[in-house]
């Protein structure tokens, strides 16, 4: 074997296994990538039934149910973007500022029968806040135009009309 066979003999071999390293990789990081999805968004496209997504949006008004299940607390609510609502249970202790008509985050699955299953709420920390993916999907459904101004005051959002509607 020359000199040059060798050469690229090892390079070919490096070759090979920097790309079989980068595909591991990428394989092991598509699993664990949380997509962010609106109500809306999830009404076009329908993620995989067992994906874990963020959903994100405000707790629509007059939609929060709370009980106790063998002991656990237990909540079940609407998410909406101002043009689609998505059910929502969750099992745990919701966070403190978490109210209707607030925003909301929440990370877990859809369910077959369209209901999302919440393994984690956050709530927006202050009457500030807002995080950016809500208030992205807020300005995506024509809730909130914001070069016309600040976001509209929370208690406003109960209602969830859009501003083409008023």
């Amino acid at each position: 074997m020359t000199r040059k066979m060798r050469r690229l003999a090892i390079v070919l071999a490096c070759g090979a296994g920097l790309g079989s390293a980068s595909a591991l990789t990428l394989n092991a990081f598509s699993d664990n990538i949380v997509f962010f999805m609106s109500p809306g968004d999830i009404a076009r496209k329908e993620p995989p039934t067992g994906r874990t997504i963020r959903l994100g949006g405000l707790v629509q008004a007059g939609t929060l149910h709370t009980a106790r299940l063998d002991g656990q607390p237990t909540a079940a609510f609407k998410v909406t973007d101002g043009k689609t609502a998505i059910e929502v249970t969750y099992v745990g202790i919701l966070p403190d500022l978490f109210r209707e008509g607030q925003g909301v985050v929440a990370l877990g699955t859809l369910e077959p029968d369209h209901t999302f299953h919440a393994q984690e709420v956050l709530a927006k920390h202050d009457e500030t806040y807002m995080p950016k993916d809500v208030a992205d999907a807020l300005k995506r459904s024509g809730h909130w135009n914001p070069a016309k101004g600040a976001a509209p005051p929370a208690s406003t959002w109960n209602s969830m009309t859009t501003a083409s509607a008023k």
